[in-house]
């Protein structure tokens, strides 16, 4: 079950990794329909739940549900419906509603990330700030901060603020366009050419599937892919193992059993947030991610013999 209407590209990466253990194509299901005022009805029924679209022709009791590539503005309409995965029905590591909130809001991460005792860069939440507050609490960050919207739009709305002009300029973009947002302290996460650095490091229960480290030379944008951010493949067992223990703490602490998780090492190492859906469809996504996140939902008996 994916948001049919993304481009992104990992639904292709689960449907290929569905067919190579279990030897049968997926039913792959259009998100869509089951967001809050959506046509799609979800009925827990003895041994399940049954799924319903009647202006598709859908009837479905499937014996596992895995959702992904849910955009992280749509996932609280999706709450109803997660709720009709009772933890006796279809195997799903997508049912912990709570979980997901704290991933995909901010400040809710960065509460849990303070209360595990997760190290991650010091932030302050902020929504309509009078000035003189807005001003307080870039100071407080010591006045190098990145502002990033409370719930994440893809890399997009992120700025690098080291100047009241710049903090007053990004207050009246997140008012224009109704966003809350943060401000969290610069990470002084430099390479030793000077360009910005940090890595995504994907976690499934106690294990790191993937590390990805990711170069910006643009010091001023946030280190995505999709912002001209340079990324390689780093063997998991040469990333250190004191980050990849950080990264699965930070998972661990949101409630979530599977993300991708942004740290730097630099100062110790620090988290900046777990993303509930990292991409798949990146090279060696299906092998390293995709495969091991399908085979997790899977009762042994699903499973076919990989050739």
């Amino acid at each position: 079950m994916t948001d049919h209407g993304s481009q992104e590209g990992s639904r292709g990466s689960l449907d290929r990794a569905v067919e190579l253990l279990t030897g049968v194509a997926p039913l792959s299901i259009d998100a869509r329909h089951f967001l809050e005022g959506g046509p799609g009805r979800a009925r827990v029924v003895p041994g399940g739940v049954q799924l319903e679209v009647a202006s598709a022709g859908l009837v479905a009791r499937p014996k596992v549900v895995i959702i992904y590539e849910i955009p992280p503005a749509d996932r609280r309409r999706l709450e109803a419906f997660q709720g009709h995965l009772p933890v006796q029905g279809p195997l799903s590591l997508s049912a912990n509603v709570q979980a997901w909130r704290n991933a995909t809001d901010k400040k809710l991460a960065a509460e849990c990330f303070r209360r595990e005792g997760v190290a991650h860069m010091d932030t302050i939440a902020l929504r309509r700030p009078e000035p003189e507050i807005a001003y307080e609490a870039f100071e407080r960050l010591g006045g190098n901060v990145w502002a990033r919207p409370r719930v994440g739009v893809g890399g997009r709305d992120v700025f690098h603020l080291t100047t009241r002009d710049q903090l007053d300029a990004a207050a009246r973009h997140y008012a224009a366009t109704g966003q809350d947002w943060l401000i969290s302290r610069d990470a002084g996460n430099f390479t030793t050419d000077g360009r910005r650095h940090q890595f995504r490091v994907v976690v499934l229960h106690d294990q790191v599937l993937r590390v990805c480290e990711h170069v910006q030379a643009n010091l001023d944008a946030p280190c995505n892919e999709s912002q001209g951010a340079i990324s390689t493949v780093v063997p998991v067992e040469q990333f250190p193992l004191q980050y990849r223990r950080l990264a699965i703490a930070a998972t661990r602490s949101l409630g979530l059993r599977f993300g991708g998780v942004d740290l730097a090492i630099e100062n110790g190492g620090v988290i900046f947030e777990v993303n509930v859906h990292p991409t798949l469809a990146v090279p060696g996504g299906i092998e390293s991610v995709a495969i091991p996140f399908v085979e997790a939902h899977l009762p042994n008996p699903c499973r076919s013999q990989r050739s």
